[in-house]
C-alpha cells in the first residue's frame, strides 16, 4: 500500500516514518521516495493501524 507523507522532507523523516511503521509491524518493508514524499509499505497490518502509527509519530499520511 502507498502513503503520501507531505511533511517527509529529509533522511531523518524517512527514518522516523520507517520506525513508526516498523513499531506496529517489525517485518514491514518500507520503500520511501523522498522526491515524491511517498512510501510504499509491504505489511500484513491493516492500513488504519499503519496510519495511526504514522500520526502518532508526527507524519500524518494520505493515500496516493
Amino acid at each position: 500500500m502507498q502513503f503520501h507523507i507531505q511533511n517527509m522532507s529529509c533522511g531523518g523523516c524517512v527514518r522516523g516514518v520507517t520506525r513508526a511503521i516498523q513499531s506496529v509491524d517489525p517485518a514491514a518493508k518500507v520503500t520511501p521516495d523522498l522526491t515524491k514524499r511517498t512510501i510504499e509499505v509491504a505489511s500484513d497490518q491493516p492500513r488504519a493501524i499503519l496510519e495511526s502509527a504514522l500520526v502518532k509519530a508526527g507524519f500524518p499520511a494520505g493515500q496516493t
